[in-house]
């Protein structure tokens, strides 16, 4: 069975950082992907940011690119998202998920993820 973990959630100022963990256990697929998604209240699930699980590949939307930053530790089993210069627009609930693909286009992540976790709140104040 697949299951996902998210923490590191928490209020934070704009300006500030936040890095979330995504502990990943039972996916064991080599070349999936995970990544992290993010609903606000009323709004469409947005894909954020995801990477290879064989190569590291990154991929990112436009809406965050250059400011977080995904990266694995493979050891643990554990994908991270470090979030700088946050804005009020990123406050929402980030979830991790695992699946076959992901990528971008248009500047937007399109993904094949089958596995999600519950998510974990993300506030920026202004």
């Amino acid at each position: 069975e697949v299951q996902l973990v998210e923490s590191g959630g928490g209020l934070v100022q704009a300006g500030g950082s936040l890095r979330l963990s995504c502990a990943v256990s039972g996916f064991t697929s080599d070349d999936g992907v995970i990544g992290w998604f993010r609903q606000a209240s009323g709004k469409e699930r947005e894909g954020v940011s995801c990477i290879s699980k064989s190569d590291g590949t990154t991929y990112y939307a436009d809406s965050v690119k250059g400011r977080f930053t995904i990266s694995r530790d493979n050891a643990k089993n554990t994908v991270y998202l470090q979030m700088d210069s946050l804005k009020p627009e990123d406050a929402a609930n980030y979830s991790c998920a695992a699946g076959d693909w992901c990528m971008v286009v248009g500047g937007y992540v399109y993904n094949a993820m089958g596995h999600w976790g519950k998510g974990t709140l993300v506030t920026v104040s202004s």
